[in-house]
């Protein structure tokens, strides 16, 4: 097992980032390759999961041992593979996914790609009470829920931001109408159509 893997970031694709240890290029997949985009050519630490089946091995990357627990955690529901694992975690907010199980929050859980009821409903009966190094930051300080809360609301935010980029519009004009965004608490479409509506006015 690869505990972590130090070194620099030389590429990034839409899948995965290679690292470059000591002049060996390692392919981690990632949830979200591009949150280490500020990082490219700088030393990190990036931890690992090894994932072995009979026709492929592959290092699964994260920016920190609780995500990667929580990788491990969601592999072992019935429906949840590595690839659906990462998608759940590519907001990079596990705590914000283990509120959600809490509370059996079906209707948070579906929103994440290859996710349908079933397998929410699933992921709940498997994992609700048995993520206890999760549980306790959860239920701190009023103020730091207010902030888990509020994470919710940006995954559906950082959602349509990603659909924007895919229709073609580019960081620079999206970030224009961020501060207008961010007031508000919507679904993706609605991000989306009014992202739209904004940069247009413009």
């Amino acid at each position: 097992m690869i505990e972590f893997l130090r070194g620099k970031v030389t590429y990034i694709e839409t899948e995965f980032i290679v690292i470059d240890v000591n002049n060996t290029g390692y392919l981690v997949y990632c949830g979200n390759p591009y949150q280490f985009q500020e990082w490219m050519d700088e030393t990190i630490t990036v931890y690992t999961y090894q994932h072995v089946r009979e026709d492929a091995i592959k290092l699964f990357g994260f920016l920190s041992r609780e995500e990667r627990r929580l990788f491990e955690k969601l592999l072992q529901v019935s429906g949840i593979g590595p690839k659906g694992a990462l998608a759940i975690l590519a907001s990079g907010k596990p705590a914000t996914v283990v509120q959600a199980i809490e509370e059996e929050d079906e209707k948070f859980l579906v929103r994440f790609p290859g996710v349908g009821k079933k397998t929410a409903r699933q992921i709940i009966l498997d994992l609700k009470g048995k993520l206890p190094e999760f549980i306790a930051p959860l239920f701190q300080t009023e103020e730091e829920n207010d902030t888990l809360s509020f994470s919710r609301e940006s995954v559906n935010l950082d959602e349509a931001v990603e659909a924007l980029k895919a229709l073609g519009y580019a960081d620079k004009e999206i970030n224009k109408v961020m501060p207008e965004l961010k007031k508000e608490d919507m679904t993706i479409d609605a991000y989306i159509k009014k992202a739209l509506q904004l940069m247009l006015r413009r």
